[in-house]
């Protein structure tokens, strides 16, 4: 330890330890007051009257805690279940230090008891040895995918964009991705269809958290989600190919346009929005948030639903947003009425009027008044617009604001958008279609009726990164002279402006490579595990041109159109889900691949041979023992394993209806079928959340050995051997880790 560290270390206040337990442990410097953010939401009226101290006095009490159980996977009720018997139940009425602690309770708003929350905080729940087994059901049931930890009013975006499996998503600004897993989720709402029609497009400006985004879809194992990294305020235009062959502009069903913004909602878990909290934060990011928005109804389909939404409580970076665009698409966006999507959240209106407060506390409430010296800083679209009719027109009243002390969460703003045209600025500039052979035919065929250009409306800066405009723009400029406007006529056809050259930063990934049908990697594939003919091969990739394929992922049939037709302009960071890995002690047995658990759920229907189907007892011994013989078995399970030859195998339970006290939901585990022994292929936390759907108590000693309660005793040596107990998660028959063949975070796919 440094001198330094030393002497402020000694300087330090006796009572620390005593700081607040909640989510701003650390942060005991910091005085929660700030007397510009008090005077600015007095004058602001947001609050309802008498109800401004409980406001304050809210926001300075630390956050409850919020999980959300995964609402896809088929055994969300048995995780449910899990939750209310077993945890639940040991936290009624305890008490900790002096503070009862009340058992956490079903959000009113969430549908199907799907999300909960507590007043137990981080530092109760990790240092509490009456909570440590809740805990690290938490630790564990996050890492395998099954629960999100999130905070309540993130939750509200995705519910309200009515998603089905059939839509394409983009999500504009996705990291840290906790909603973008919810997305996910909806998508997959029928767990019987491995590849939804549908897609989620994440992405995030910041490429080092592009990886937060890939860590949170790694845990769901779905073939429907790609990572992108790019400017959301200039995304590119993406191309599909269509059923005829030609190719059209990709539009999307949905849009979560979930902008940066000042935060002052998320006081409660950040601490520090309390000393660093100003009126220029909402001036400075309103443009960049009125750019992202517009980009984002540009690509969003007719009869599209986008949903715009903010952390923050400031008219400037909502309404004032909102009525900016309602205004911009003279007609072509609606807001729309959610009063009854969401029954039990309470929330209040959007605000018609507001005004705008310069640091150094100068108000304004109009335009006009803005000095001429100001107007680099302030912009009309800060202000309500004057104009009476046209903004009852808008039913700003439509727009959602969630105050803290409502329902004890933190603040948050939400408006939900459905376009009922194309934005008015594409119908003035068509796109140019690039179907004619010469020149001067494409210059001609104008396309008023086709899809929309990203072109930004009269008087935006525009920051195009290519994409869809790269063609069409040098298209329009055929023939004309060097430097001339783009905007010029030629030949009576009005062309967009020119594209700037895509500019990609950060890390470079390796390539995504699809295989082909006849790829000589399926020859022992298909007949090892009697692939069914409808199998889609042309949907497996791997990561490398050259040499041997260590890992095959698998997308589906929608984003692999997506990637193969915008190569060039998109980043993509990561897609697709791993269904086999490489294992070269499985050459000599007849097939290099061994399965991959994180895609078995993908790849199982397809499968038609080496499945062995396991009863609740065969699921116990497998999870528990490193390597059972087939006599620790069951006769049925025993009988099958002795028919397969060794290799990768499939180990699935089929519940059973008539037995309500076993899991009601299937089970699909990889493993590996030795000589005499069965060995299962399954991640640490997955083993502890099957186990516990089967009735087995699993817990950590303070070393960090995993233990059972019941299990056998011939694999408590087994479990110490590795570092976290229980670590068998992958490895060959002896033992060897050559099977396992992980990615590192950058390289790997989803």
């Amino acid at each position: 330890m440094g001198k330094r560290s030393r002497q402020r270390q000694k300087n330090q206040p006796a009572g620390r330890d005593d700081r607040d337990a909640g989510w701003g442990a650390g942060y005991a410097d910091i005085v929660k007051e700030n007397k510009l953010f008090e005077h600015y939401y007095k004058e602001q009226g947001l609050i309802p009257e008498g109800e401004f101290e409980q406001f304050m006095d809210i926001m300075r009490e630390p956050l409850p805690a919020t999980i959300r159980i995964t609402g896809y996977k088929s055994h969300a009720k048995e995780i449910l279940h899990c939750l209310k018997e077993k945890y639940f139940k040991d936290i009624q009425e305890l008490e900790i230090d002096g503070q009862k602690i009340e058992a956490p309770q079903p959000l009113s708003w969430y549908p199907d008891e799907q999300a909960w929350h507590t007043n137990m905080s981080r530092k109760i729940i990790r240092k509490s040895p009456l909570l440590e087994k809740f805990h690290q059901f938490l630790v564990s049931e996050t890492e395998s995918g099954n629960i999100s930890r999130q905070e309540a009013v993130s939750m509200i975006p995705p519910l309200l964009l009515n998603i089905e499996s059939n839509h394409k998503i983009l999500d504009m600004c996705a990291a840290p991705g906790s909603k973008t897993a919810q997305l996910i989720e909806m998508l997959h709402s029928d767990m019987e269809v491995p590849f939804p029609e549908g897609f989620v497009i994440a992405n995030d400006v910041d490429n080092k958290r592009c990886y937060l985004l890939v860590h949170q879809a790694k845990r769901l194992n779905s073939p429907c989600i790609m990572v992108a990294n790019h400017d959301a305020s200039c995304i590119p235009m993406l191309q599909i190919q269509g059923a005829d062959g030609k190719k059209d502009v990709l539009f999307y069903d949905r849009i979560l346009c979930d902008v940066p913004c000042s935060g002052d909602g998320t006081m409660r878990k950040n601490i520090d929005v309390w000393k660093k909290w100003t009126t220029s934060n909402s001036l400075h990011l309103h443009g960049l948030q009125l750019r992202i928005a517009v980009r984002g109804v540009e690509q969003l389909a007719v009869g599209g639903r986008m949903v715009y939404s903010t952390c923050s409580l400031n008219p400037i970076e909502d309404e004032a947003v909102i009525a900016a665009l309602l205004e911009k698409s003279e007609g072509a966006l609606e807001l729309v009425d959610c009063s009854s999507d969401l029954p039990g959240l309470k929330w209040m209106p959007g605000v018609t009027s507001w005004k705008l407060m310069t640091k150094e506390g100068k108000w304004y409430a109009d335009w006009s008044e803005v000095p001429t010296s100001r107007h680099t800083q302030i912009r009309p679209t800060m202000f309500a617009p004057t104009d009476a009719e046209k903004l009852a027109g808008m039913h700003l009243e439509r727009c959602m604001r969630i105050l803290p002390h409502h329902q004890n969460t933190g603040g948050f703003f939400v408006a939900v958008l459905v376009k009922k045209a194309p934005m008015p600025w594409n119908k003035r500039y068509p796109k140019l279609r690039k179907e004619a052979s010469s020149g001067s035919e494409a210059q001609t065929q104008s396309s008023a009726a086709a899809a929309e250009t990203p072109c930004l409306p009269e008087g935006e800066e525009m920051q195009e990164e290519g994409a869809e405009r790269k063609g069409d723009g040098e298209e329009a400029q055929q023939g004309a002279p060097k430097g001339a406007s783009s905007s010029d006529k030629q030949d009576g056809v009005c062309g967009p402006p020119p594209s700037k050259k895509v500019k990609l930063f950060g890390y470079k990934e390796d390539p995504f490579v699809f295989l082909s049908e006849d790829d000589p990697v399926f020859t022992t594939i298909q007949s090892f595990y009697d692939l069914s003919p409808n199998f889609p091969k042309r949907n497996v990739l791997t990561r490398t041109h050259e040499g041997k394929k260590r890992h095959l992922y698998m997308v589906s049939k929608e984003l692999r159109n997506v990637m193969l037709n915008n190569s060039e302009r998109m980043k993509v960071v990561n897609t697709g889900v791993k269904v086999w890995s490489r294992n070269s002690d499985g050459e000599e047995f007849g097939c290099a691949f061994r399965l991959a658990q994180e895609g078995i759920y993908t790849l199982q229907p397809y499968i038609r041979s080496r499945i062995i189907t396991v009863s609740v007892e065969d699921i116990k011994v497998l999870l528990t023992q490193e390597n059972p013989f087939f006599s620790k078995l069951g006769d049925d399970a025993h009988a099958q394993a002795k028919k397969i030859v060794m290799g990768s195998i499939v180990l699935k339970y089929i519940p059973n209806p008539n037995n309500p006290e076993e899991p009601q939901c299937s089970i699909q585990l990889c493993g590996w079928r030795g000589k005499t022994s069965i060995r299962a292929f399954v991640p640490r936390n997955e083993r502890y959340h099957y186990l516990r759907m089967l009735g087995v108590e699993v817990f950590r000693d303070k070393q960090g050995v995993a233990g059972c309660k019941p299990a056998d005793e011939e694999a408590k040596g087994e479990e110490e051997e590795g570092a976290g107990g229980l670590d068998l998660e992958n490895g060959s028959e002896n033992g060897s880790s050559q099977a396992k063949m992980d990615d590192d975070n950058k390289g790997s796919s989803v």
